[in-house]
């Protein structure tokens, strides 16, 4: 059997710096732990002599007989514990953990209402005198387990929670779960409660400290969002909010409660801890929820007409408030070309044209989108004054968003309706051009006259005709000739005019109801050219938008601007002064240079 405890202290008086004495320390006590939790008693010894390695025992002192000490492990006795800590010491439950050389813990690893008491560290004896301290004490007091933990009130006493909720939310929906966190203990304690999420492993969501602060975890962003809180409704009831659900938050959800302590040191110690399952949560995508469709599927209409077509847009499960859609019509006027944008409206309510609708050449056209039935709800498409163009396949796009505060929008999913046919009955319009010169023979410096004849079989009064005048010139080389317009009447009658090739000025005008004109003033050698005029017929709907029915390119005519006769007179006069000037010079410059060669031989 191991020698009894030293109670009492040697003590010895030393001069400073002449002497150091054995010392065993243990934390100040008391120390207050939950019964059914684990404790660690810390010990160490300084100032001692001999080996590095010191060894150690534990005592304890219960209330019931405070002057019995009754052995619980040593670090040199396997065979050290009396019979109650036998057992306990052979499982493991209560042992000796060896820190470093001089210093280490006993740790009971399930405490139970009788280990309550004083506990001392002792350590035996290596140095060459009783000097010191051999041993000191700790009073640990196990109090009752009375915390609570549990996905909603529980009757007190009632550890258990009750089976956890299972949910099944939409994406975007919020998510309300509540944990139950009590504790009703004579000494002052502090709660931490945190929030996680098990998939494969389990994750800390959001967490209040034990000082009432608020810390999070996995979803540190979307916290400082405002997307993630937590709510304390009184003094034990804890609410975790998720505003705007994510596929990616479905999992099993957690409550942990921990209990603290503050020990004689100024430490904090968490003395107990548990967990209650508050509710699995599955979360459907909207993509898996949304419908789109769109109706008729077939339109036969004539030019003119109003088309009305609706996209429809459904959910198998109500729609959370926070979600929002834009709407789009999209057109494919034949297999090869991409789909153009016709009008679409914005999460925000914004409508919007298609390019094609809102052009120079076809003006702004009369087409209305808008919402016909509440959320998710209909969109009905009108295209009023329909024009051949407006033929095609048309389906309808639908962008579901979740929107954030600030104004910022998720994209959650998209989808398409299957395509409608819009067809038209085509209107047989049939356009003809005919250039001509007003006279065969056009000289230099005279103004031609050329005539473009328009013959159109549809009704005057329905077309519209826009004309232009084109030149490709022949002074260019052949390789580099194109066409270059040199004035037009608009479909409204205005005339726009240039200049041709020589800078003189020229016209343009419509002298008959199917007959337009364009003069050259002044035509030069580099006028000479093929001309052709272009035709457009347009077609003005109600309102006031424009459809191009039918183009024509006219016949090329030449013209070849002639040399007057007075001009060709003064060609031989020109041709014989240039002559007689020539043989002038050379028999001048022949006569003056005999003469200077014989003036030379005279001096000689």
């Amino acid at each position: 059997m191991a020698a009894p405890p030293f109670s009492a202290l040697l003590l010895l008086v030393c001069a400073p710096g002449l002497c150091t004495a054995r010392q065993v320390k243990v934390p100040r006590g008391p120390v207050y732990r939950v019964e059914g939790s684990s404790v660690s008693i810390p010990c160490n010894v300084s100032g001692y002599e001999g080996p590095p390695i010191q060894n150690f025992e534990w005592f304890v002192y219960r209330p019931g007989a405070p002057d019995i000490s009754i052995a619980i492990a040593s670090t040199k006795d396997s065979a050290f514990a009396y019979a109650v800590f036998a057992q306990r010491v052979s499982s493991r439950d209560v042992y000796i953990h060896r820190v470093s050389g001089d210093s280490v813990e006993l740790r009971i690893q399930r405490l139970r209402s009788e280990d309550a008491g004083v506990y001392e560290c002792y350590t035996p004896t290596t140095d060459a005198k009783f000097l010191g301290s051999y041993s000191d004490k700790i009073t640990v007091k196990v109090i009752p387990d009375t915390l609570q933990v549990s996905s909603t009130g529980t009757s007190k006493g009632r550890l258990s929670s009750p089976p956890p909720l299972q949910l099944h939310l939409l994406e975007g929906r919020e998510l309300h779960l509540s944990c139950l966190a009590q504790a009703d203990s004579a000494q002052h304690t502090h709660l931490s409660v945190s929030f996680g999420v098990g998939r494969e492993t389990l994750q800390d969501i959001l967490s209040i400290r034990r000082d009432s602060c608020v810390e999070p975890g996995l979803y540190s962003e979307r916290y400082l969002n405002d997307e993630i809180r937590v709510e304390k409704s009184d003094n034990s009831t804890f609410k975790l909010v998720i505003s705007r659900l994510r596929p990616q938050d479905a999992g099993t959800y957690h409550c942990t409660a921990a209990q603290w302590i503050q020990d004689p040191d100024g430490d904090w110690q968490k003395i107990t801890e548990k967990s209650s399952v508050l509710a699995q949560v599955s979360v459907q995508t909207v993509d898996s929820q949304l419908k789109v469709s769109s109706s008729p599927q077939e339109l036969h209409i004539q030019s003119g007409d109003m088309v009305e077509m609706v996209c429809n847009v459904s959910m198998l499960v109500p729609p959370p408030p926070d979600l929002t859609f834009s709407v789009g019509w999209w057109v494919t006027t034949n297999m090869d070309s991409p789909a153009m944008l016709v009008s679409s409206v914005s999460a925000d309510g914004m409508v919007q044209l298609g390019e094609q609708y809102t052009s120079r050449d076809v003006g702004t056209r009369h087409i209305s989108l808008e919402k016909i039935s509440p959320t998710p709800g209909s969109y009905r498409l009108r295209i009023y004054y329909a024009q051949p163009s407006d033929t095609g396949s048309y389906s309808c796009q639908v962008t579901a968003f979740v929107s954030y505060p600030g104004g910022r929008l998720e994209e959650v999913s998209r989808k398409t309706s299957p395509s409608l046919r819009v067809l038209m009955r085509p209107q047989d319009i049939i356009l003809n051009a005919f250039a001509q010169l007003q006279s065969t023979s056009i000289y230099r410096d005279d103004t031609a006259v050329l005539l473009c004849n328009v013959s159109v079989n549809a009704p005057p009064s329905s077309l519209h005709a826009a004309v232009s005048w084109w030149v490709e010139l022949a002074e260019e080389e052949p390789q580099k000739r194109t066409e270059r317009q040199l004035a037009s009447v608009t479909r409204q009658g205005v005339s726009e005019t240039g200049t041709h090739a020589s800078a003189a000025k020229l016209s343009m005008d419509k002298v008959e109801a199917d007959c337009y004109r364009l003069r050259l003033y002044n035509v030069q050698p580099e006028d000479e050219g093929s001309y052709r005029c272009v035709v457009t017929a347009w077609v003005q709907y109600p309102d006031g938008s424009w459809y191009n029915a039918a183009s024509v390119k006219s016949n090329s005519i030449k013209l070849y601007p002639y040399a007057r006769a007075r001009d060709l007179l003064l060609i031989p006069v020109i041709v014989g002064f240039a002559s007689a000037l020539v043989v002038g010079i050379t028999i001048l410059s022949t006569v003056t240079c005999c003469y200077i060669r014989r003036l030379r031989v005279r001096k000689r």
